[in-house]
């Protein structure tokens, strides 16, 4: 028997295997693309969390003086939680978190006297806000 009546009565079986491949490589792609998109939207929820508690935490030391409850090391821990957090996300999610990290380290001692560091420190944190909220709505 020739290679083409092989072919010919193989057709069917031959089609079978090209789809089930196909098949196979698209679930797998589509698998790991929902598996990428999870993480970006867990690690931008805990992102927008976190920085509800740094805002928190800045507000009590910078209006209220509750330096004995919420100390700036409160604050760098949710800023190293974010640092963290931020590695899982696109590249525009960390450089604007690399900002934060870079205002917070120049300003957090001026907290409760100094206008223009809660001002700086609020503004970085409404840039990774929205940063993070854009990551996660481009998802698909």
């Amino acid at each position: 028997m020739d290679i083409r009546a092989q072919l010919k009565n193989n057709l069917l079986a031959i089609i079978s295997l090209v789809v089930a491949f196909s098949a196979l490589g698209y679930n797998t792609w589509r698998n790991e693309l929902t598996e990428h998109n999870r993480n970006i939207r867990f690690a931008g929820f805990e992102i927008i969390k976190n920085l509800g508690e740094l805002e928190r935490i800045t507000y009590l030391i910078h209006y209220d003086k509750a330096i004995e409850r919420n100390t700036p090391r409160d604050g760098w821990a949710v800023v190293l939680v974010l640092r963290d957090f931020s590695k899982l996300m696109p590249e525009s999610v960390q450089k604007t978190m690399i900002g934060l990290f870079d205002v917070w380290q120049r300003n957090w001692e001026g907290l409760g006297r100094d206008d223009k560091a809660v001002a700086d420190i609020d503004n970085a944190i409404n840039d990774l806000r929205k940063s993070t909220l854009a990551a996660i709505r481009v998802l698909e």
